[in-house]
């Protein structure tokens, strides 16, 4: 890929384009997050129920947070308290200033409902204008939007914040690969927003189709709904020769656009910290009200949001692995590190820890391997087990295939720690993915 900044989007934005928050100090944003913390959790406990019953367990009140550190009192919100409430005892507004609802697939029980005022929207297209800008977006470019659509808040949160930078949005939607090759050839977009799975589905259809995706218009993909590793960035650069940064966000926090990776560092994802207050805690600490880890220290990602009206968040428990660090592109607002992993997506093969980005790391870097690949839980006796199956590259002899699953079971004994199985299958053989990856089939015996 051509070095940032010589032929593609690659140079941070002048400082008169940066929001008043983006050049705030230190000091001036932690006043900032302090007036507006005590709002919230005033507005949680007089509007929402469970809010004020959850708080009274716990023996704390609002008038009690004098300070930021005061809100490791207050007891934490999981995605079951959401369900518990649904679909809409979660609201804090009337249901006639309620402008849109959106909602998870609810695919493992309930969906999550979550409910958005005037200005909530507004804030939400602010920080999704701010994240698209630190991306290297700019009024005037074109942006290929192939996040889903829907009750799914990729495609609308990038959409408003698309319009909202004054860029012109193609909403495409997710599906339909080779017409998103075709719209991408005819209308020339800069920045490209969808999952990073599904962009190495649509790299697959330029080459399929005879052209080399080096050659695309594109300049800045924005990736996120999903982890993704330091390799499958190295492989999405070097096919598209673009700038692949990460988006972060989930939507009982907001949506797409609580954080953002900066094109010109690419170090992590500097949080918008005046909309959203970040902690890292030991995601095994059975304590309602666990204690933050100190910046550095890696453990589970809560949230709470500082200025939403619909539905306010405190300390929301994301399930998310990763440890907060200082600003850099942004000094004032601190970077949380690409999420290695979620709590709930661990695997636990004879007493040991595997997440599926560790796996996605080994896949990219062995010869012979395309990025497409899927994980196989089964019962063998008495003891889990774990397989592999990962599509071979196009160019890959047949001859070569047992080598490389090989050479994947041994880096993977290796690094892990764990003996896996592995199949190498033909190009295009397992299913691809136009959303959010489900890289784990269970089909252990219960």
């Amino acid at each position: 890929m051509a070095a940032p900044g010589t032929r593609r989007l690659g140079d941070p934005p002048p400082a008169g384009l940066l929001d008043p928050p983006e050049r705030m100090s230190v000091d001036e944003l932690r006043a900032l997050q302090l007036e507006r913390l005590q709002w919230t959790l005033h507005h949680a406990y007089e509007n929402v129920p469970h809010y004020r019953a959850s708080f009274e367990a716990a023996g704390v009140h609002p008038d009690d947070c004098r300070e930021l550190s005061d809100l490791a009192k207050f007891p934490t919100t999981s995605k079951a308290d959401l369900r518990e409430n649904y679909p809409f005892g979660m609201f804090a507004v009337r249901h006639d200033r309620v402008r849109r609802i959106h909602a998870s697939s609810g695919t493992t029980g309930r969906p999550t409902v979550v409910g958005y005022t005037e200005r909530d929207i507004d804030t939400w297209a602010t920080v999704m204008a701010r994240s698209i800008r630190a991306a290297g977006g700019r009024p005037g470019h074109k942006v290929h939007n192939a996040y889903g659509y829907g009750l799914f808040t990729g495609g609308l949160g990038a959409h408003y914040g698309i319009e909202k930078l004054g860029a012109t949005v193609i909403p495409v939607s997710g599906g339909m690969t080779p017409r998103q090759v075709q719209l991408i050839q005819d209308f020339r977009p800069e920045i490209i927003m969808l999952t990073p799975s599904y962009m190495l589905t649509i790299v697959d259809e330029f080459e399929k189709q005879g052209i080399d995706p080096r050659s695309s218009s594109l300049q800045v993909g924005i990736f996120g709904a999903e982890p993704w590793t330091e390799q499958m960035r190295l492989e999405i650069e070097d096919r598209m020769d673009i700038h692949a940064v990460d988006i972060y966000g989930l939507s009982e926090v907001m949506g797409p656009g609580v954080s953002q990776e900066c094109v010109e560092s690419k170090d992590g994802l500097h949080v918008w910290e005046d909309h959203f207050y970040p902690e890292v805690v030991d995601p095994l600490d059975p304590d309602i009200a666990p204690v933050p880890l100190r910046d550095g220290q890696e453990g589970e990602l809560l949230f709470t949001s500082l200025t939403k009206e619909a539905l306010p968040i405190i300390r929301y428990r994301t399930r998310d692995l990763t440890r907060l660090l200082p600003g850099t592109a942004r000094p004032g607002m601190r970077r949380m590190e690409k999420i290695t992993g979620r709590s709930d997506d661990m695997i636990i093969l004879r007493g040991v820890n595997v997440f599926p980005t560790q796996i996605e790391e080994i896949v990219l870097r062995t010869e012979g391997l395309s990025p497409h690949f899927q994980l196989v839980l089964t019962t063998e006796g008495r003891m889990d087990a774990l397989a592999v199956r990962v599509e071979a590259r196009p160019d890959t002899p047949a001859g070569h295939r047992s080598a490389a699953a090989a050479a994947l079971v041994t880096a993977v004994k290796e690094t892990v720690g764990v003996t896996v199985g592995c199949e190498v299958v033909d190009p295009e053989t397992l299913e691809r993915s136009v959303g959010k990856l489900q890289r784990l089939k269970d089909r252990r015996r219960r």
